[in-house]
This record gives structure tokens, C-alpha cells and sequence, in this order.
């Protein structure tokens, strides 16, 4: 039995992006406090500042490539956002961008490549493994899971939710992992027992998608 191909739009992926800027924001000074702890401070105001910008940019994007609008969203995020958040945010939604040029639409085969693209680009660039206490630990589950979930022949509503489930227990599995990469990494032990926020905000990314193209 084939899974459901049931497609997301370029409509639902730019409501997707522009739900991401508005959960960054509820979410920014959580995301902030999270850092406080073990980084700079200034993941949920540099997350939310690149946001703020990528939504100024939507409004000029032209035709309906959903490539086009991810790397759009990919180069607003480098040329605005400090620190990590930006190289690797950017390089997410630029990979992405690559694995989608000239689709006006996504079937469920297309997300997996745009998932599996952010993956290759952000380990690229962060040179992280699973473990580090880094984004990669929410991404990758999030990839393997909505992979095995269309093997398995779900829906494409049902691998969006399976996806966001392995995220979010990748984010979780980070608070009593000692980090590996980044300014975490400076403390070494004492980074144990805190929840990563690069993983916090991947999870989400992941999630509002799924709450976006698979509502309950």
C-alpha cells in the first residue's frame, strides 16, 4: 500500500515559515533563559531578530518556488542573525532551498530530501555528531523518523507528526548529554542537565511544520 500522497502547497509552506517567526517569538526568551545557562544568552533575541527580517523579505518574494522562498529565508537568516544560529539556520533553509528549486508544490518524498538536505548542511557547516548536545540531535531523529514513517507507508500527515514526536525526544535527550560543540562545550560537565536550545528551537521548527500541514 503506497502512502497518501497528499502534497503541501507554496501557500502552506510560506504559512509555515511565517508561523516558525511567530513561535520563535512566543518563544524567545525561553529560548534565551535556555542559553543563559549554558551559552551566550542570545539564542531566542537572534533567533527571533532573524525571523522579524525573514518575514520583512516574504512580502517582496516573487512567483511561487518553494526553493526560491527557502533560500530566501536561508540568506535573510546568514546576513542577520549573529552568532551560530545564523551560519547554521541559514545553512538549513539554504539546503532545503537546494533540495526544492522549482517546486511550486512538495510530495511527502520532497520533504524527506529537504529534511535530508538540512541535515548534510548543517552538520557540514557545525561539524556536529549526534551526542554533542547540538540542533543535530532534534534534526536528525526528526529526518529518520518521517523517512521510516513513509517506508512504513504512513500518511504524509502522520510522518509530519512522527517527525515532530523524535524531535522533540531528541530535544529532551540533550539535558543530561555534556556538549561537544560550540560555547557550550566550554563548560564541559557543568553543561550537563541543561536542555540545548539549538535543539529547542529545531524541535520547533520540525513541530510547526506539523501543526501547520498536519493539524489535528
Amino acid at each position: 500500500m503506497e502512502a497518501v500522497a497528499v502534497t503541501v502547497s507554496y501557500a502552506q509552506v510560506l504559512d509555515w515559515v511565517k508561523a516558525f517567526a511567530s513561535t520563535v517569538a512566543e518563544n524567545r526568551e525561553y529560548l534565551t533563559r535556555l542559553d543563559s545557562a549554558i551559552g551566550d544568552a542570545d539564542h531566542g533575541t537572534n533567533m527571533d531578530r532573524g525571523m522579524k527580517a525573514v518575514l520583512a523579505k516574504l512580502d517582496a518574494q516573487e512567483g511561487e518556488d518553494i526553493g526560491a522562498l527557502l533560500k530566501t529565508v536561508g540568506m535573510t537568516l546568514v546576513s542577520t542573525v549573529g552568532g551560530a544560529a545564523g551560519p547554521l539556520y541559514g545553512t538549513l533553509f539554504l539546503q532545503m532551498g537546494m533540495a526544492t528549486t522549482g517546486k511550486g508544490e512538495l510530495q511527502p518524498a520532497d520533504w524527506a530530501a529537504a529534511l535530508d538536505g538540512a541535515v548534510s548542511g548543517v552538520q557540514m557547516r557545525g561539524k556536529a555528531e549526534p551526542g554533542d548536545k547540538t540542533m543535530i540531535d532534534a534534526l536528525i531523529p526528526a529526518r529518520d523518523a518521517f523517512s521510516s514513517a513513509l517506508a512504513d507507508s504512513a500518511s504524509f500527515e502522520d510522518a509530519l507528526r512522527r517527525s515532530a514526536q523524535a524531535a522533540e525526544q531528541g530535544m529532551e535527550s540533550t539535558v543530561p548529554l555534556v556538549a561537544k560543540k560550540g560555547r557550550a562545550s566550554y563548560l564541559g560537565e557543568r553543561s550537563a542537565g541543561h536542555q540545548d536550545p539549538g535543539a529547542t528551537s529545531t524541535h520547533l521548527l520540525i513541530e510547526t511544520a506539523a501543526e501547520t500541514w498536519a493539524p489535528e
